[in-house]
């Protein structure tokens, strides 16, 4: 007999009580969809968002649309299985965790790829350069102490390419046993790097080109090497946003044309990011940024499906979910296969 998760304890009877008690309240938004709140987070992956807003995309979307910034990753989930939220850009394992703790939402679009950039000091990158799969275990010896690497949390999409990094695209063998790795958040990596807190870290944009332009660091790998074409950022919707086709089509194809206008006219892109993110991402920073390799903004959910499932192992791994969320459940490909057909 199969055994009975939490995924499919909430998709049989009685589903309603068990979310609520797994996960507070999970329902979807009731009421007409005369108007619905997008949440985003400050960060450079979420360009789409910035060209939308900037250029009045969202204006084209047959509902009155109310913007809400959030200062983090958890505080747009917290807001988002609540049902304060109806649309939200974020990273790939926050839609995981509200998929597996039964949410009624979906992937309507990819946002971004491949966006990071695994940074450290010079030491660590020609040591790197000359040891390869052996880095760690070299670094060790010569310092008496595992190579400390700053990261986001567990399960968070850097941690998890971190790790596939590191065990898979090296060989090095389990992340916890080769170097000793502590919890930065992003905005806080340049200055932990700077200070010698960290040796290395793994780093998104404009942070990345921040690090780089400084002496004594330098580029170990880009992410997208590591573990191509994975997943960063993403458009989740609620499901009545999903079952509401003109308002989620309208959304995509707005999504679409943003992803089109970021790579037709980058530097327009990167002055919309710089002026809605603010917090010290100047308009030449972000400008800089946006040539970079990290810098890879797509729409087609199609494109991230595969990797998607890869990242779900690890997240699974490290408990942020009970099990990988098979694509068919965290996708919602009809309506960018609408305006494609």
């Amino acid at each position: 007999m199969a055994p009975i998760t939490r995924r499919r304890l909430l998709q049989t009877a009685g589903a309603s009580t068990i979310a609520t008690t797994v996960s507070g309240c999970l329902g979807r938004r009731t009421g007409s969809l005369d108007s619905l709140t997008v949440a985003y987070v400050p960060i450079y992956p979420n360009v789409q968002h910035y060209v939308m807003e900037r250029e009045g995309y969202y204006d084209d979307v047959p509902a009155e649309v109310t913007v809400e910034r959030f200062s983090s990753g958890p505080s747009v989930v917290t807001a988002f299985a609540s049902g304060d939220v109806d649309v939200a850009l974020f990273g790939i394992t926050p839609a995981m965790v509200l998929a597996d703790r039964g949410t009624q939402a979906g992937v309507l679009a990819a946002n971004s790829r491949n966006g990071f950039k695994i940074m450290g000091t010079s030491e660590v990158v020609e040591l790197y350069d000359e040891a390869g799969t052996e880095v760690f275990e070299r670094f060790e010896r010569e310092n008496g102490r595992k190579l400390r690497f700053g990261a986001p949390p567990d399960g968070s999409v850097p941690d998890v390419v971190l790790r596939y990094w590191v065990q898979e695209t090296l060989g090095a063998g389990e992340i916890d046993s080769v170097i000793d790795k502590s919890k930065v958040p992003p905005a806080k990596a340049v200055q932990t790097i700077q200070s010698g807190d960290i040796d290395a870290t793994i780093i998104q944009e404009p942070f990345a080109t921040i690090i780089g332009r400084e002496d004594g660091y330098g580029e170990l790998a880009w992410s997208g090497n590591a573990l191509e074409n994975h997943p960063v950022t993403v458009l989740f919707a609620n499901q009545q946003v999903i079952d509401a086709s003109d308002i989620a089509q309208a959304l995509v194809e707005q999504h679409t044309a943003a992803t089109e206008f970021t790579a037709n006219s980058p530097d327009t892109a990167a002055s919309h990011a710089a002026s809605v993110i603010g917090s010290g991402v100047s308009e030449d920073l972000a400008e800089a940024a946006i040539e970079s390799q990290a810098s890879d903004f797509i729409s087609d959910p199609h494109a991230i499906t595969d990797q998607t499932a890869t990242m779900g192992e690890f997240v699974a791994n490290v408990g942020n979910i009970e099990e990988p969320v098979p694509t068919e459940e965290l996708f919602a490909f009809g309506p960018y296969d609408a305006i494609n057909s």
